[in-house]
């Protein structure tokens, strides 16, 4: 997320065309979230950069929040902070890389559509620490809507019956 913004539709009257706020500088945060569909919970850490340190502390945030006695499966794409070996995996976590070009099979994908949709499109903020913050109250506000969570996410092809475990 930042200053570059991201312009997305809105309702305007046939024939016109409404204007928008657009930013030209550069500044810019990255929200490193994962959410569990069938808890309706997830946990982000805003980072600066998007390197090997910010997925670190994403995984140990992650990590954090798994139950008791669970484990959780972390849908990703093939960024190079997400595959590097560098990487400290928690005990209670599995990466799960996703094919090259499939971001549609990433649940997270339509968190962030959902976000800028609702939130944080169409704004210009002022320095990195607005930045930050709007991405902050944008997160916790999506924690306050559970039932949302498990809408956007949810994807009848990662559920697991209790059938499969067992064998």
């Amino acid at each position: 997320m930042g200053q570059q913004g991201t312009l997305t539709r809105v309702w305007a009257r046939r024939g016109t065309r409404p204007r928008a706020p657009r930013d030209r500088r550069y500044t810019s945060a990255w929200l490193f979230g994962a959410v569990c569909p069938a808890r309706r919970v997830g946990a982000a850490v805003v980072m600066p950069e998007a390197d090997t340190e910010a997925m670190q502390a994403h995984l140990a945030a992650v990590g954090r929040e798994v139950s008791p006695g669970a484990h959780a499966v972390l849908v990703l794409d093939g960024a190079a902070w997400h595959t590097t070996p560098k990487l400290r995996i928690p005990g209670n976590i599995s990466l799960l890389p996703l094919p090259p070009y499939a971001p549609e099979l990433n649940p997270v994908e339509t968190i962030w559509e959902f976000l800028r949709q609702n939130l944080l499109s169409h704004r210009v903020w002022d320095s990195y620490d607005d930045i930050v913050e709007a991405c902050c109250a944008a997160w916790n506000w999506l924690m306050q809507m559970p039932d949302q969570i498990a809408t956007i996410t949810a994807r009848s092809w990662a559920q697991v019956s209790w059938a499969q475990v067992k064998t």
